[in-house]
């Protein structure tokens, strides 16, 4: 007689889920050590497209150029020349952008700088 709270399976059927489950811990553990330099999936497409990295990550997290103003403390017209390269931006200006945007200067810089040489 089987118990009721017990299931039978085949010894492939238990591979598969031992091996799908270390799968997941591994993504876990991976996301757990994030260094702030992953990019999420919709702003790298957007990259792509050719927009600026300022705007995909603004656009991303729903937040207006007079928002992240407010957030970090920069002002808006200076902002809209980092956005549109017209200016590089200031060390502390691109580590308050960072953090808001919780990712690292270095790959709002590395991003920029890539999409720029694309176009030009």
């Amino acid at each position: 007689m089987t118990d009721p709270q017990t299931i039978t399976l085949t010894r492939k059927k238990y591979n598969a889920i031992l091996t799908r489950q270390e799968e997941l811990e591994e993504r876990l553990a991976a996301l757990d050590a994030d260094d702030g330099n992953r990019i999420p999936h919709e702003v790298a497409l957007a990259i792509m497209r050719g927009e600026s990295p300022f705007v995909a990550f603004r656009h991303h997290l729903g937040i207006t150029l007079r928002g992240l103003s407010k957030r970090t403390g920069i002002g808006v017209s200076y902002l809209s020349e980092i956005e549109r390269g017209i200016k590089s931006g200031s060390p502390a200006a691109l580590s308050r952008i960072a953090t808001v945007f919780g990712t690292t200067i270095d790959t709002l810089i590395n991003t920029h700088q890539h999409m720029f040489k694309a176009r030009h």
